[in-house]
């Protein structure tokens, strides 16, 4: 494992200022961990008793600030915008925009028709066909819930027919999800990109492996339930591989597949930023469905651009929010409390980031990921600069871990949407998630150590 720093540098303000003009230098130790430990309590509670991640996220950072004697509830709402004022996250409401556009044009149903004839041939071949074509869809849709909402809406019958148990069906299509945040464009990255400073046309690159890894980890999961004895709908295949098919099926996947050329040929050839390359994203996509594939009409569009705008709000509230706690815990020298813990139990690299992702992967399992990536990207960093790790790699498993975490039970919002999309129960769905987050975990492990 190579934990040397790159090329790239952190930029985030991490220390905490509680020594510094302003900082809350009344609270000892103990005090800024008994006030620590009640906000994220809090956290919890107004997440079990079913308040919205924004509004929970929210409340805590407000009342955190309250907290706080030296300052003022005012500065809440600078908080909240300084955090949204970035150019780089400009990049989110076009790629965004993009998948929208890409979705309705019926994208989605021919990704999974060339998947079918790429992989149907194997066992286990439309569950093989989920995983193909959501690490295609993810070039186009950067967000896992939208990879697991297009791809389902369109496997998930063929599954039925096929004899698929649906918990098992939720379970494979919710995490396959989550190659939709791995593989670029991901917008997790252009956020922790935006955020830390590091080059997101890097952590793009970076995000092509272990995305692959995560594919060929669930399509082997797939395969060797197919030698279970009560999953015989598995052994089912579409008959022999036929290469002329699969020709024949590229010319109507070839824009799906072009995309990433574009997009990551043209950042890493300095020919745009990635905030532009959103917006190459989205005229690409506009073009592709309006004129190439006709499969749009401009009275369709106004409601396009109005789910576009419901998401990108969902997700930049988040990050607002986020932004505001996070800020609140490095006021209180959150980032040196925890530095001084971990150095307490090891100060081996490899142990403390395997100590950072058991609590990331922990966090996750109660509050959405790209809410939790915001919140800790303080600690992140500020570790990270104090043990010399290079930003990309950490960058990558941060993305990584806080994803998985996203698919892993109680409040696992992929399997949510892959549960609903399938129409099961999510008791159903958890039954059968086990062993395909343990080789997401495997994946994980892989991308600690390499």
């Amino acid at each position: 494992m190579d934990l040397r720093r790159s090329a790239d540098r952190w930029v985030l303000p991490v220390r905490g200022r509680g020594s510094q003009a302003g900082g809350p230098a009344s609270l000892h130790r103990e005090g800024k961990l008994t006030v620590l430990a009640g906000l994220f309590v809090a956290l919890l509670l107004l997440i079990l008793v079913g308040a919205p991640v924004l509004c929970a996220i929210g409340i805590v950072a407000l009342l955190g600030i309250v907290l706080i004697p030296e300052i003022g509830p005012a500065i809440f709402p600078q908080k909240i915008f300084a955090m949204v004022d970035s150019f780089s996250l400009l990049a989110l409401p076009y790629f965004i925009l993009a998948g929208e556009l890409m979705t309705a044009g019926g994208m989605s149903r021919k990704l999974v028709s060339f998947a079918e004839t790429v992989v149907g041939h194997l066992r286990g071949g439309l569950g093989h066909a989920s995983v193909v074509a959501c690490m295609i869809f993810a070039n186009v849709s950067g967000s896992a819930v939208a990879s697991t909402s297009a791809i389902g809406s369109i496997l998930a019958p063929s599954m039925k027919e096929k004899g698929y148990k649906p918990g098992f069906s939720a379970s494979l299509l919710g995490t396959s999800g989550i190659i939709g945040s791995i593989i670029p464009p991901s917008m997790v990255m252009i956020v922790y990109g935006s955020l830390t400073g590091v080059s997101i046309g890097r952590m793009f690159l970076a995000g092509i492996v272990p995305g692959l890894l995560i594919s060929a980890a669930l399509m082997g999961t797939i395969w060797a339930h197919s030698f279970r004895a009560g999953f015989p709908e598995l052994r089912q295949t579409s008959g022999k591989f036929r290469p002329v098919a699969v020709l024949r099926e590229i010319p109507r996947v070839w824009v799906a597949l072009l995309a990433p050329v574009i997009i990551l040929g043209g950042i890493l050839g300095g020919i745009f930023t990635a905030t532009e390359a959103g917006v190459i994203a989205c005229l690409y996509a506009f073009v592709v469905t309006f004129f190439i594939y006709r499969s749009l009409r401009l009275r369709e569009l106004p409601g396009i651009l109005l789910n576009a705008a419901i998401t990108t709000t969902t997700v930049v509230g988040i990050i607002a929010m986020a932004g505001a706690l996070g800020w609140v815990m490095t006021f209180m020298d959150f980032n040196e409390l925890v530095f001084s813990l971990l150095v307490s139990v090891s100060q081996n690299p490899l142990v403390v980031l395997l100590i950072l992702v058991a609590v990331m992967l922990f966090l996750t399992m109660f509050v959405e990921g790209l809410a939790v990536l915001v919140i800790i990207v303080p600690v992140i960093v500020f570790v990270g600069h104090q043990f010399n790790f290079d930003p990309i790699h950490l960058g990558m498993v941060v993305v990584v871990a806080t994803q998985i975490g996203s698919t892993t039970p109680p409040v696992a919002v992929g399997l949510f949407v892959a549960t609903s999309v399938v129409r099961t129960t999510y008791d159903e769905t958890l039954k059968y998630c086990l062993p395909f987050i343990l080789a997401l975990m495997l994946v994980l492990l892989l991308v600690i150590l390499v």
